[in-house]
């Protein structure tokens, strides 16, 4: 549609808006699929993303508990005779876009992403390729939308590049690994061997987008406080000689030295946030003050999948600098646990 409106085509200069519409956040999927369970909407959000044609495509009832997930989920995106199968998403995606045609190197790219490359370097490095070889291939499927491409804001020359959308990480991560599983009818055993690959490289992942994007777009602008922008990080503890990441950070920074608004962690684990949980956020609070960024006013947050532990709950409460957010809150069914005074 762009070319439409560029070059030597007729319709150049007649373009009256560039709007662009985006994939819906977690709560707005919940809404569209109509799952009420905080639970269950993170899953089907993690597999499929926003995008709201995939509801049309699936002729199963949508999830209403966790546990009738993994039903679900044999029965659409593991299903060869649905819809929502592929047995190669990506790949299917760059025959459609005229782009990209024949082009094996971005599918191996994106395929590459996927599974954990996160840098040139390191997609280099699985492809076999040098680095200097993939910056033009990179910043097209980035325009395409195919790919995220950011700069660590603390450390302007570290990028982080990511798949844009969850179902073509789903079938790279999940389908195509147990595709003769799959194609033979064995859905409900490729799942079961997936699972532990879809909590820690999807729905971990994905937590703690969601926790980025709530904070920069749902939740009460006073807690990001000046911060233009809300993304994850990694800081080097000097003393205790370890990289740390940091799951959520809302900053500005200017001249090299940031004012950091907010740190937090986003756990998509099935027990609860501890003590332990705000400990290490106020030792990273520490090294971010010996890095030479301005952490005076920085609250610390924690989003938890399963809610929080009484004593943490308590001390949070009596501190007034700890924000606690759960599940229910990502989704607007209620507000945060304990909102900083």
């Amino acid at each position: 549609m762009n070319e439409l409106l560029s070059g030597t085509k007729p319709l150049r200069g007649r373009a009256a808006i560039d709007l662009r519409l985006h994939p819906f956040d977690l709560a707005t999927t919940a809404r569209h699929w109509g799952i009420e369970d905080p639970a269950a909407a993170l899953r089907v959000h993690a597999i499929l993303g926003g995008a709201p044609g995939y509801r049309n495509l699936s002729n199963v009832s949508p999830p209403q508990t966790s546990e009738e997930v993994d039903a679900w989920v044999t029965a659409t995106v593991l299903d060869p005779r649905q819809a929502l199968f592929s047995g190669s998403e990506a790949e299917y995606l760059l025959r459609e876009d005229p782009k990209f045609t024949g082009s094996a190197l971005h599918y191996a790219i994106i395929n590459a992403v996927a599974n954990g490359a996160t840098s040139p370097a390191k997609i280099g490095g699985l492809l076999e390729q040098p680095r200097s070889s993939l910056a033009r291939p990179i910043d097209a499927l980035v325009a395409a939308g195919y790919l995220r491409y950011e700069t660590d804001p603390l450390w302007e020359r570290r990028p982080v590049i990511t798949v844009a959308d969850p179902i073509v990480r789903f079938h790279n991560l999940i389908t195509v690994p147990q595709r003769d599983l799959v194609e033979t009818g064995q859905s409900a055993e490729a799942w079961q061997r997936s699972r532990p690959t879809f909590v820690a490289r999807i729905l971990g992942p994905h937590f703690e987008s969601c926790g980025r994007a709530w904070l920069r777009g749902q939740a009460d602008p006073a807690l990001r406080g000046n911060a233009g922008l809300v993304t994850g990080t990694v800081v080097n503890d000097r003393k205790g000689q370890a990289k740390h990441e940091i799951d959520v950070i809302a900053l500005d920074k200017r001249s090299g030295r940031a004012t950091i608004s907010l740190i937090g962690e986003a756990k998509a684990t099935v027990t609860q946030r501890s003590m332990g949980d705000l400990d290490r956020l106020d030792r990273l609070k520490e090294v971010l003050t010996e890095h030479g960024h301005d952490t005076a006013s920085t609250l610390l947050a924690l989003f938890a999948m399963e809610g929080f532990q009484p004593d943490l709950v308590g001390t949070a409460r009596r501190r007034g600098d700890v924000l606690l957010v759960d599940l229910p809150a990502l989704l607007d069914l209620g507000d945060p646990v304990v909102v900083p005074r």
